[in-house]
């Protein structure tokens, strides 16, 4: 997601419930080229999805000129699992953006043209991760984080406004559940018959009943399209949960959200929080992926 749209996302969640989609993104790694390099063996891991895979932060200014600066959950898990990563993801990116570049974009383009990502590629990201999967035999994990940056469309669309967005939310979901099921079909198409996970969202304030209901249904979604295209579910959404119980319910008081740099001059009971993950969310990401991955692989033992 773009500082625009961010911006936008945080002024809201500090009003009346209009961050009622404020769900949200995740990645950071170590591959760069625009055509994959030829896999090493038996550890390649493959990072598709957003901002929150990629570890982006919107306060980060000049950092954003090198994609180094950022890490997402993909880092922890490849350093933990000693996978060797390519983490393709992209700030802003849409389900429809994912696979045409003529699709619904909430500020990937934007960013892929002014600043570097963990890979570079010219095409569409899932352009990207057919080629790798093909000139990558023997990858071991496939992970992806899609939908929220179409549910923010909704919300700029709708001005916020709570009865637009539950008027435009089936065809939203629609939408999500289309273009996943044509992503995880792709991905399968290549002869990849390894593990694909896809890291559900977490709620920016579970106290919040009518914004966690929104990122309820986009998960819910999200687990349609994931069983019936052979891939399985990361809970980050229960994990986050729980992690703020301590906190009331806020994601951002349990220290799982970036901070905004406006807090600096604010009292602690004012302190706001971005949308994006922590590194301590980050890092309790990557813990419930690999969580995930490690009880699927011993399944199939």
């Amino acid at each position: 997601m773009n500082k625009r749209h961010s911006s936008a996302l945080a002024k809201a969640a500090g009003g009346i419930r209009r961050a009622a989609l404020a769900l949200v993104l995740v990645t950071a790694a170590t591959a760069a080229s625009a055509n994959p390099p030829a896999a090493r063996g038996n550890d390649g891991y493959l990072a598709l999805g957003d901002s929150v895979v990629f570890g982006y932060i919107t306060a980060a200014g000049f950092a954003w000129g090198n994609a180094m600066n950022f890490l997402g959950y993909p880092d922890y898990i490849g350093t933990g699992l000693r996978f060797s990563v390519a983490n393709a993801s992209c700030p802003g990116e849409t389900t429809s953006g994912f696979i045409s570049l003529t699709g619904d974009d909430n500020g990937c383009r934007q960013y892929r043209a002014n600043f570097p990502l963990h890979v570079n590629y010219p095409t569409t990201q899932l352009d990207y991760a057919v080629s790798y999967l093909k000139s990558h035999k023997q990858t071991r994990l496939v992970t992806i984080g899609l939908g929220a940056n179409d549910a923010f469309l909704l919300q700029s669309a709708c001005g916020g406004d709570i009865a637009c967005i539950q008027a435009g939310l089936p065809t939203l979901l629609g939408t999500v559940y289309a273009n996943m099921s044509t992503i995880l079909q792709n991905l399968r198409a290549t002869g990849y018959r390894g593990v694909i996970i896809v890291a559900n969202y977490y709620s920016t304030d579970y106290s919040d009943p009518v914004q966690t209901g929104f990122t309820i249904a986009i998960n819910q979604t999200l687990a349609s399209a994931a069983a019936s295209n052979g891939a399985v579910v990361a809970d980050v959404f229960t994990a986050f949960q729980n992690a703020t119980l301590p906190a009331g319910g806020k994601t951002c008081g349990a220290g799982l959200l970036n901070t905004t740099p406006a807090n600096a001059a604010l009292p602690p009971q004012l302190w706001t929080c971005d949308v994006h993950p922590s590194l301590s969310g980050q890092q309790l990401l990557a813990r419930t992926v690999a969580g995930t991955y490690s009880s699927v692989s011993r399944s199939h033992k």
